[in-house]
Parts: structure tokens; C-alpha cells; sequence
């Protein structure tokens, strides 16, 4: 008790402060997305998410080198495809030779130790904007489910180390796990989306692949009824158990600021890795509020980082990455 204890002993200095500090963020925390579209010569910067671009193949080559001297070894792949090529179904997501598949490919004969991981939903290839088909003004379950397994085996095809299933259909993990365990790609990962809420925060992200939901009459105007509603937090639970449960390798909660009890709420619930996505509206965010002088912009991101840390995501998707681990040195 005070006096005898004094907790400011150990806050006295730097140097004591980083000898008891309980986390610590190194280039081994982050899963850099990166955002791919077709061309040659494209850096193409995102209006909404500042300092963040769009790559054609040839430029991200140079970005994956970059990525892995600086010490980051995995990235997460998400394809900005043309309109006259989505429909309904995602058939554009089983093209073999597709962006995503070339994509990966780009990838491995580039950096072939580089951990890749894929996004795998429809809304990138949809007409209308939306993770699953629909018919009769709804979106259905175990059809689309179906078109997920067939584009996560077509994933490992081209090289992909992980796909990740980031579009909350029911037992998608489970047919997933089944479809690449039939076509021998046994080592191929599963990182899910296990607790991914229906969250306003992802709009620069549709901004950056077009994905928005069709603003149309018989078309759901959002995604609440697949996503999680934000209110909830033992439905986490349950939908992180019956992930691990089908095959689910890694989890991920999604968004990540506002979330931190869900992160952690998993952390001590299951032994399983657990990620968080620090998501473009949060990116966004302190960006803006940096360049109007509201915010240390550096000291902001070390600081939102390190919460993921002691929430207990074991790895952070993040915008921020680059800038983190430059900063960090």
C-alpha cells in the first residue's frame, strides 16, 4: 500500500517504461491489405483513404518488395473488378485466369515466401454490391456458399496460402474446408470472418472497390441481414465456435476500434489466433482529423495499434502497417 508502493516507479523514465511495458508492436503483428486493379502503371491513390492506393499487377510487384524489406510478410488481397464483367452469380470469381488468380500469382513470383491471403466474397464481383446471389429480393444462403467453396479452391490453385471468407453466409466455413480438403489442397488455410459486423465504417472501402450495395427497389439497401448487428456481442461467440468448429483455422473480428471487447471477449474464449481489421473508416478518420492539425497523426496510430495488442488480436489488418513499422524502424 502507499507509501511503500508507488506505481509511478516503474512510469519514471522511458527506459523503465519499456522494460515493464506488457505489448509491443513489431512487423510480425500486420496483414497489409492491398487493393488490385487492372492495367499497367497504376498507383492509382484511394480519394477517401489518403496515402493508400490502388495497384495494377506490374506496380504491385514493387510494392511487395517493398513490403517484405521492411519486414512484413503477409498481405491480403482484394481485386477491384471491371463492370462489364459482375453479374449476379460472381461468375468472374472462378476465372482461372482472373485478377485475383493472376493476382496471386504476381504475387508468389515476386516474393514466393510472402504469405498470401484472399478475400473471398462476391460483393467485388456482384452486380449489385452484395456477398451472396439474390433472387426474389433476397440474399440466398447456400447457393452462394456453393460459389464461395468453388472460389476459395480456385484461390489455392494460383498459390494462395489462406483464404479468407469474409461474407457471414452460414456454414460457409464447413463447405469451404470440404471443397479444398477434396481437391488435395489440405494445407491451405481458412481465416474467417467469424464476428464481422453490419458496421458504417467500410465505406471508404467500397469506395475503393466499387462495392457498394445497389441503391435499387428490390435489391436489400444494406447488409444486416448477413452481417452482425452491432449490438450483439455474445452472437460473436457463437458464430466464432461454430467457425473453429467447421475448419476455421485463424478468426477475425471486424471493424476493429469499436469492437476491442469483441477482440477480447475471443481471445479468452478460444485458443485459436484471433484478428482484428483496423478498417478504412478508422483509417479515414485519423487521417482527416490529422490533416486539420486535430490529431497527432503518429502518435494516433501507434496508439489505436497498440489497443489491438492489448485487446489480444495476435494480428492486425491495417492500412497503417507500412507506416507503423517505418516509424517503429
Amino acid at each position: 500500500m502507499y507509501p511503500l508502493r508507488r506505481n509511478r516507479r516503474l512510469r519514471a523514465n522511458a527506459s523503465i517504461r519499456s522494460l515493464v511495458r506488457e505489448n509491443s508492436i513489431t512487423p510480425n503483428d500486420f496483414l497489409v491489405p492491398l487493393f488490385v486493379v487492372e492495367g499497367k502503371g497504376v498507383k492509382d491513390e484511394i480519394p477517401s483513404m489518403p496515402n493508400y492506393y490502388r495497384f495494377s499487377l506490374d506496380t504491385l510487384q514493387a510494392e511487395v518488395k517493398l513490403l517484405w524489406s521492411l519486414g512484413l510478410k503477409a498481405v491480403l488481397l482484394f481485386v477491384k473488378v471491371d463492370d462489364n464483367l459482375k453479374d449476379n452469380r460472381g461468375t468472374e470469381a472462378l476465372n482461372p485466369n482472373g485478377l485475383m488468380q493472376r493476382a496471386i500469382k504476381t504475387i508468389k513470383n515476386t516474393c514466393p515466401d510472402m504469405l498470401v491471403m484472399t478475400d473471398v466474397a462476391l460483393d467485388p464481383y456482384s452486380i449489385y454490391g452484395h456477398d451472396g446471389i439474390i433472387e426474389n429480393g433476397k440474399i440466398v444462403n447456400d447457393t452462394t456458399v456453393d460459389v464461395l467453396a468453388e472460389m476459395s479452391v480456385s484461390h489455392a490453385e494460383a498459390g494462395a496460402n489462406f483464404v479468407a471468407p469474409s461474407d457471414m453466409m452460414d456454414g460457409r466455413i464447413l463447405s469451404i474446408r470440404e471443397a479444398l480438403e477434396d481437391h488435395g489442397f489440405t494445407n491451405t488455410g481458412i481465416m474467417s470472418y467469424s464476428a464481422k459486423y453490419a458496421s458504417s465504417f467500410y465505406g471508404p472501402f467500397r469506395d475503393a472497390l466499387d462495392s457498394a450495395p445497389a441503391a435499387k427497389d428490390h435489391i436489400p439497401k444494406d447488409k444486416k441481414t448477413y452481417q452482425m448487428d452491432y449490438a450483439n456481442r455474445f452472437e460473436a461467440l457463437r458464430e466464432t465456435e461454430m467457425d473453429i468448429d467447421e475448419g476455421a483455422d485463424l478468426v477475425m473480428v471486424k471493424p476493429g476500434l469499436a469492437y476491442l471487447d469483441i477482440i477480447r471477449e475471443v481471445k479468452n474464449e478460444f485458443d485459436v489466433p484471433v484478428a482484428a481489421y483496423q478498417v478504412s473508416g478508422e483509417y479515414a478518420m485519423i487521417k482527416a482529423a490529422s490533416e486539420k492539425g486535430w490529431l497527432d497523426h503518429d502518435q494516433v496510430m501507434l496508439e489505436t495499434t497498440m489497443a489491438f495488442k492489448r485487446a489480444g488480436a495476435d494480428s492486425i489488418a491495417s492500412y497503417f502497417a507500412k507506416d507503423v513499422v517505418k516509424l517503429l524502424g
